[in-house]
């Protein structure tokens, strides 16, 4: 496979696009026939780590883009025939041999040839899948290899919406970025995840917190999920964290704990979820109403049940579409989201009570991707109003 092919139903994730020349490695076929690339991302030193509020382009892409910037913004010198533009003295436009206008750009400083070639992802083809990862990386940097910096993800591309979350999207690197950046505030506890995908978000709060409950549905993409905890143990090991991957089906009402069952809880591990959960995350997962309305039926579920209060973290990209219902751009995933929000603020059933708070995402960026406006962190504060009611009677 030397190309990706893109059809009318497919979606491919902004990470990839705007990532060009970087190495995506086939290494097999998926059990549905997709194929699995496994890519690399850099978690940046500290020397080589920017704040977010130095721009939303990549680290060399944002003085491109200044310089840029300033040579649009430089006026225009008057040329030998124009005698300063608009058309006067009577000088004839010049014209190629078709007789079509001959324009000639100012040219810039940081100007390039790109080639399609250029901009394009490399796609890797293996031919043995039974060769191990430092086998198919023999070219690489030796500094590469097992990297305490770098995250090896196995992930499809361009897929139909339901597999999705067999990619890898901004939200979960922006979440990524905040556990990163508040990593003493998650050290030691227990989380759990929901919507996981290809669980990158969860390998990187293993790194702070003590065990992780990775949930997600389908066997495919569950596995796809185990491998990556497996080739990121580097980056959990020295911290002594630990990813459990389950499953968890918002639209069911109980766990699985058959234990005949792939990615089934224990009894215990149902125990010290609902017993020593301290946070839940969820990464951009809201893209469809009825799932939306799934995961916070769960978060209610779950919080009105916990042993104690809780705080949720939910990324999100506000993604714009126009509609022929509206006839104009609007956000109907996202609309629903917050009204979601909403309703679960203002919930009071006497059970449990939830604050919601938007998050400034200025905090600084561990990861290259770009962090566009639309991208959005909330966070959920949940209290079972038995704990209060304990409390108040002590």
């Amino acid at each position: 496979m030397d190309q990706i092919t893109f059809h009318h139903d497919t979606v491919l994730s902004d990470i990839h696009l705007l990532l060009p020349n970087t190495r995506h490695l086939m290494t097999r076929l998926n059990n549905v026939g997709q194929p699995v690339f496994v890519s690399k991302f850099k978690i940046l030193r500290d020397a080589e780590r920017r704040d977010s509020s130095d721009g939303v382009r990549g680290l060399e892409e944002t003085e491109k883009y200044e310089d840029r910037r300033k040579d649009d913004d430089t006026p225009r010198e008057d040329t030998e025939e124009g005698g300063g533009g608009g058309g006067g003295g009577g000088v004839e436009p010049l014209l190629d041999e078709d007789g079509d206008l001959d324009v000639t750009h100012r040219p810039r400083r940081d100007s390039v040839e790109i080639s399609r070639e250029f901009i394009c992802p490399v796609i890797l083809q293996q031919s043995d899948s039974a060769l191990n990862y430092e086998e198919e990386e023999e070219g690489d940097d030796e500094g590469d290899k097992c990297s305490k910096d770098v995250i090896k993800i196995e992930h499809t591309m361009a897929t139909p919406l339901e597999d999705v979350g067999k990619q890898v999207w901004r939200g979960a690197f922006l979440l990524a970025d905040f556990i990163l950046s508040e990593s003493v505030m998650f050290s030691g506890a227990t989380v759990l995840e929901l919507g996981a995908g290809t669980g990158v978000t969860s390998i990187v709060m293993a790194t702070a917190a003590k065990t992780v409950y990775c949930t997600d549905v389908g066997f495919d993409l569950l596995s796809m999920c185990e491998k990556n905890v497996t080739l990121n143990r580097h980056l959990m090991e020295p911290a002594g964290g630990e990813v459990k991957v389950r499953q968890l089906d918002w639209l069911q009402h109980d766990l699985c704990t058959d234990a005949g069952e792939e990615f089934s809880w224990t009894e215990e591990e149902v125990a010290d979820m609902f017993d020593n959960t301290r946070f839940i995350i969820a990464a951009d997962v809201c893209y469809d109403d009825e799932l939306t309305d799934g995961l916070f039926r769960t978060l209610y579920k779950l919080c009105s049940s916990f042993n104690r209060p809780c705080i949720i973290y939910i990324s999100i990209e506000k993604r714009m579409n126009f509609t022929l219902r509206h006839l104009d751009v609007s956000c109907e995933a996202y609309d629903h989201f917050r009204h979601c929000l909403s309703q679960l603020q203002d919930l009071q059933d006497g059970r449990c009570s939830f604050t919601v708070t938007q998050l400034q995402t200025g905090f600084p960026q561990f990861l290259i991707y770009e962090r566009i406006e639309h991208l959005e962190l909330w966070k959920v504060t949940s209290s079972p109003l038995h704990l209060q009611t304990e409390s108040k009677t002590d």
